[in-house]
């Protein structure tokens, strides 16, 4: 299957997994390593579309940079510019098929887009 996409942190669990899963279906993403290839605010509101969610939705509320930056009360362009600027705020993994997107939390949930 071509045209799969997935937002990947080596690091993170879930991620990992569904990397594997894809991989076991003999699916063969492109493989973006977000954390050193950043969407930019125009590609991250293309996929908070395509998710169907809020920015709100996207970002990782635990990570430290969230609370520094004091995003809580933040709008939603101010928190897609966020995740533009720290990556780490960007939840994970992320699977693009096409012009569907789906979190992989848990990781089957991405089948559900291919």
């Amino acid at each position: 299957m071509s045209n799969v996409v997935i937002w990947h942190n080596p690091r993170c669990s879930k991620s990992r997994a569904t990397l594997a899963l894809l991989e076991e279906r003999g699916i063969e993403p492109e493989i973006v390593l977000y954390l050193e290839q950043p969407p930019t605010a125009a590609e991250l509101q293309r996929v908070i579309g395509m998710l169907g969610i809020a920015p709100a939705g996207l970002i990782r509320r635990g990570e430290q940079t969230y609370k520094e930056l004091g995003l809580a009360a933040a709008d939603a362009n101010a928190l897609i510019a966020a995740m533009a600027e720290h990556p780490i705020l960007i939840e994970r993994p992320l699977v693009i098929h096409g012009q569907r997107a789906a979190l992989g939390r848990p990781p089957e949930q991405v089948l559900e887009i291919l």
